[in-house]
């Protein structure tokens, strides 16, 4: 089935600045089946199994076009949408989850589709069918669309035509890992029903009137939410980069690792089975999604719906089976790699490139942990990716962690327990230091003081209170110190080595202060005192436990010291500057923190003033992941048995160089939410020149610092300060300079 897409640059734009505008709202506004004139429908002979095709036609008749008319569409779990045989939506609909019991639907205007006269409809739904680490199932393949403007009104009810498509099934074994809630697809070209998503389709003895899902559905369903990111966008069939074929294997380069659904294009007997797969079919060992296309006779094209990504496309063609054409489509979150850095070391610009593409391929329903094994919300990942994309990306990017943070909360336990990942169907699982993590200061804080989006803070903060002070969770020793708290899964890295007690302690007290600033926004003075109090009781009970003169360490824990937990001691502000200098000789021989904590070791370096010793650090962890031929970073620090059980290629969680560089190394960090105030403060270390980009809310950031020497204090900068904002830095001299909005070149004191 090959499908083109004709949407205009303006639509996709009009969807997501509708988007960035729903951004102000929260999930608190999901609505009932009474807010919905249309019904939920489904076919009579569909007993919602798994990886189920249902093909939707609706005829309507429009007497006057409307200029706009906004659809709004829920499905469980997937859907694809033809109005008068124009693909109008590519992949619709998110994975059900915006709290347990709750689904997603989207809102399209379908205004650019319609004629006057008469105007097909078809929709192509895919309905998962089973649980996973990214989709909590209803049970019900079913479908609601509602259009309702003054002059049209589209419901759907048993007026509407549809039919199990019988072309879709799933392959035989192996199927994907049970994390994954995605089938494979096979497609049986035999079996096609040409033509029933265009005009003119015979729908006689091919398609039946649907049945009204009946009212004990409806709680299955759940409250529906609006889409709360934009719709994805749409690259295009591309070429591949080069085609080469082994034996029945043609294999086809991607340019990078890229969310991808492969076309083709053959000539074949009939019966042959094409079958389809990426390079990352057995990403994190084991079985991810791949594809089976069994041909008709003749001349035929074909799209395989279900993403899939890799570096590389392999299409196992049997004798007899001509191929004509091979393509891909990539899709994927839509925003822009506005963010940059360029430097005179390209191994550190090649680390930059490499993060902000992995960034990407974990993002999509979700911030995943990898896109191949598991696609799941874990938020040890999140916090790091969210922080990543404000100097990568575009705004737009950063509504996806906004969605994240209401996803997490909304699924908070009644006794006050926080789980990952949600949202999930299979599994739930406390790790009480990745939960810490999250609603403290790089997890949610930094999205509010980054973005300047303070409108989620009143929503979570209750729940956030509940979890860490209200619930009776998190308890205290006599000592002051907080007792470590097992949940489910005591995770604190991969890795050895790993001094839990001391950085359970670092993880609330990061928590706490977030909470603290939280509360103060929000009015809650006492509640702020309240914190600042419990803070200073594990400040002043810190270092008499666990100091021992030249490290951090809890009295029990007897294995090599932890370079983490030095890390966390310091990012936190536990630390006081006295402490830096053995802390410094510390980092300079402990190496035990994997790549996903990794990250707060370099910024501890830099907070302490080694900004040249965390380039070379950050160079020598990394030396080995680059030397691989991969356009992304890995989970652990190398594959197979050098990362961390076979972890995959693909995981974000390792690019805290890409924040680090930008936000540390070139020093661009926010005073005021949003970037409305914002310092350049560069540690170039043992670099002459360096150069940052990211945009904002209010416009782009550029700097650009060059000195003469890598030992040379005083640098020339360029800045570019967008308007409705205003830039601090150190003057020649060293004292503070404002500028406002505009372009300026001038001497600025380096560190």
């Amino acid at each position: 089935m090959y499908m083109t897409m004709k949407l205009s640059n303006l639509i996709r734009k009009t969807a997501i600045a509708a988007a960035l505008t729903l951004a102000l709202a929260s999930f608190a506004g999901a609505e009932s089946r009474s807010d919905w004139k249309a019904h939920w429908i489904t076919h009579p002979w569909v007993q919602s199994t798994t990886n189920t095709w249902i093909s939707y036609r609706k005829e309507v008749n429009v007497t006057k076009r409307p200029d706009k008319l906004i659809a709004r569409i829920a499905v469980d779990s997937k859907y694809w949408m033809w109005i008068n045989g124009e693909l109008a939506v590519f992949e619709g609909g998110l994975k059900r989850g915006p709290f347990p019991n709750g689904t997603y639907y989207d809102k399209v205007d379908i205004a650019p589709f319609l004629k006057e006269g008469n105007n097909t409809i078809a929709i192509l739904l895919w309905h998962f069918g089973k649980q996973g680490f990214s989709h909590n199932s209803s049970g019900q393949a079913a479908l609601i669309f509602e259009a309702i403007s003054p002059e049209l009104k589209i419901l759907s009810d048993k007026s509407w035509l549809c039919v199990p498509n019988p072309a879709y099934s799933s392959t035989d074994a192996p199927h994907p890992n049970y994390r994954l809630p995605e089938s494979n697809i096979r497609f049986d070209a035999r079996k096609e029903m040409q033509g029933w998503n265009m005009p003119g389709f015979d729908v006689r003895r091919k398609m039946h009137g649907a049945d009204n899902v009946d009212e004990m559905a409806w709680p299955a369903m759940g409250e529906l939410v609006e889409r709360p990111i934009p719709m994805w966008k749409d690259y295009g069939l591309k070429e591949y980069v080069s085609v080469r074929q082994s034996n029945d294997t043609v294999y086809c380069k991607l340019p990078y690792n890229a969310q991808i659904t492969p076309y083709l294009k053959v000539e074949a007997n009939g019966g042959e089975m094409v079958r389809i797969m990426t390079d990352n079919y057995r990403g994190g060992s084991e079985n991810n999604v791949r594809a089976e296309y069994i041909a008709r006779k003749g001349v035929q094209e074909y799209e395989n719906l279900g993403w899939m990504n890799g570096h590389e496309v392999w299409y196992i063609v049997p004798s007899g089976v001509k191929v004509i054409d091979l393509k891909y489509r990539e899709t994927g979150y839509d925003t822009e790699f506005s963010g940059s850095f360029e430097c005179e070391d390209p191994f550190l610009n090649e680390l930059w490139k490499r993060a902000a593409r992995t960034l990407y391929i974990t993002m999509r329903d979700t911030y995943m942990d990898c896109p191949d094994r598991e696609r799941a919300q874990w938020w040890g990942d999140e916090v790091n990716e969210l922080g990543e994309a404000f100097y990568a990306l575009s705004p737009s990017g950063q509504l996806l962690a906004r969605k994240g943070i209401l996803e997490l909360m909304n699924w908070q336990e009644a006794n006050g327990v926080v789980y990952s990942p949600v949202p999930a169907g299979n599994r739930v699982i406390e790790l009480p230091l990745q939960m810490l993590a999250s609603v403290g200061w790089y997890g949610f804080h930094t999205q509010y003081w980054f973005s300047g989006d303070s409108t989620f803070v009143a929503e979570v903060y209750p729940k956030v209170e509940r979890y860490l002070l209200g619930s009776g969770l998190w308890t205290f020793k006599d000592n002051g110190l907080l007792n470590v708290r097992q949940g489910d899964w005591n995770w604190g890295d991969w890795g050895d080595d790993i001094d839990t007690e001391v950085l359970t302690n670092c993880w609330y007290y990061l928590a706490l202060k977030s909470q603290k600033e939280f509360a103060r926004i929000l009015g809650k003075q006492r509640d702020a005192e309240t914190i600042e109090a419990l803070m200073k009781r594990i400040s002043d009970a810190f270092d008499a436990q666990y100091w021992t003169g030249s490290a951090y360490r809890d009295p029990n824990y007897k294995k090599q010291t932890d370079d983490r937990a030095q890390a966390m001691a310091v990012v936190s502000g536990l630390a006081s500057p006295d402490k830096y200098p053995a802390l410094f000789e510390t980092l300079k021989k402990e190496y035990h923190a994997s790549p996903y904590m990794e990250k707060y070791v370099l910024e501890a370096l830099f907070k302490m003033g080694h900004a040249d010793f965390a380039i070379e650090r950050m160079k020598s962890r990394y030396a080995k992941m680059l030397k691989y031929d991969y356009t992304t970073l890995f989970e652990g620090w190398g594959i197979g048995s050098e990362g961390f059980g076979g972890g995959t290629i693909n995981h974000a969680w390792s690019g805290g160089p890409l924040t680090i560089l930008s936000q540390k190394l070139c020093g661009i960090e926010p005073t005021a939410p949003g970037f409305q105030t914002f310092e350049v403060k560069p540690q170039l270390g043992t670099l002459k020149t360096a150069s940052a980009a990211l945009e904002t809310h209010y416009g782009m950031i550029r700097v650009s610092i060059s000195r003469k020497s890598a030992k040379a204090h005083t640098a020339s900068l360029t800045i570019e300060v967008p308007e409705g904002t205003t830039a601090t830095v150190a003057s020649s001299n060293g004292k503070p300079k404002s500028l406002a909005a505009g372009k300026y070149s001038l001497k600025i004191k380096v560190d």
